[in-house]
């Protein structure tokens, strides 16, 4: 260990770890190791840490790793993992919560449903956090985060907390115009009383449809590509006759073509060559480019 980690581990003790495996930390359950994992218990002690680093290393924000696809050779840098601490919900006046960015989309949801607030049932259908809602601008069944969002609380990798109204935030289709170093902590996001009642019926019909359509109970990632202007991407995945491809133990789901799955004892690189040869597919039979909305972060692994 050189005397700069052993700097860090002095500091920050257990909430600091060195090449950790992030197989655990994916949905896919692959990965190789984090150069650093950084799980901050506060605001302070990530502005803490991002202001000792200083901007000396590679940095990444993890979320629930509901949509991360994490190469074989890990990640070269720092790995921040924010703690249960930034996972929380307050009421605030007006009808406006503030919530945690490590907060889980289901979560609030269901907290929703509980107090009667109307318009974050889609929620309950996103796997991921809200942090990870906002910067892909997250939505199912008609709705988007952005429809319900005030404001964000974000810190940049010098340390420094700023809040961004939503007026001053572009929103487009799974994605936003955020700075890629920023860290986003908190929301304030829209809660219009509803009826609990029509709140929860509306919420079941939206998690039978999922279940009728979308894979449960699997190592999957939800939704690889995004859909084309006018297009399905499923659709466009089945008709270009990818649906029996399998690259080693990653393979394309029987309920769901924009869903890709390891099967257990699949490699990240096996699913990359699945979605590498997806891609080239599509384009063959439509010459339309599929874009990702899985992301990709890491390294591959070298080899010998």
């Amino acid at each position: 260990m050189n005397i700069e980690n052993i700097n860090l581990k002095k500091k920050f003790g257990k909430n600091i770890i060195f090449d950790e495996n992030l197989s655990r930390y994916s949905w896919f359950n692959l990965g190789g190791p984090a150069k650093i994992l950084f799980k901050p218990q506060s605001v302070e002690e990530l502005a803490d840490f991002l202001k000792l680093l200083n901007n000396s290393q590679k940095i990444i924000c993890l979320g629930a790793g509901s949509n991360t696809l994490i190469r074989d050779g890990g990640f070269s840098g720092v790995v921040i993992k924010l703690s249960s601490k930034f996972s929380y919900i307050k009421s605030l006046k007006e009808n406006i919560l503030e919530v945690g960015a490590g907060t889980l989309d289901k979560t609030l949801s269901s907290y929703a449903a509980e107090n009667s607030i109307a318009n974050l049932e889609f929620l309950s259908c996103i796997p991921g956090s809200i942090g990870g809602a906002i910067r892909m601008n997250s939505g199912c069944y008609g709705d988007e985060i952005s429809n319900i969002l005030i404001s964000i609380k974000a810190i940049d990798f010098k340390g420094k907390v700023t809040e961004f109204d939503r007026k001053d935030i572009q929103f487009f289709y799974r994605g936003t115009n955020l700075p890629e170093n920023i860290i986003i902590l908190s929301a304030k996001l829209q809660a219009n009383v509803g009826d609990k009642n029509l709140i929860k019926e509306k919420i079941k019909k939206f998690s039978q449809e999922k279940k009728e359509t979308q894979p449960s109970k699997i190592k999957t990632c939800g939704s690889t590509f995004k859909n084309p202007k006018d297009k399905k991407a499923w659709e466009l995945i089945k008709n270009s006759n990818c649906n029996l491809v399998s690259f080693g133990k990653a393979r394309i789901s029987n309920k769901h073509s924009n869903f890709f799955v390891n099967e257990g004892g699949a490699t990240s690189e096996d699913i990359e060559k699945l979605i590498n040869f997806v891609r080239q597919k599509v384009f063959e039979k439509y010459n339309i480019k599929l874009d990702l909305e899985l992301k990709i972060i890491g390294e591959t692994l070298r080899n010998g």
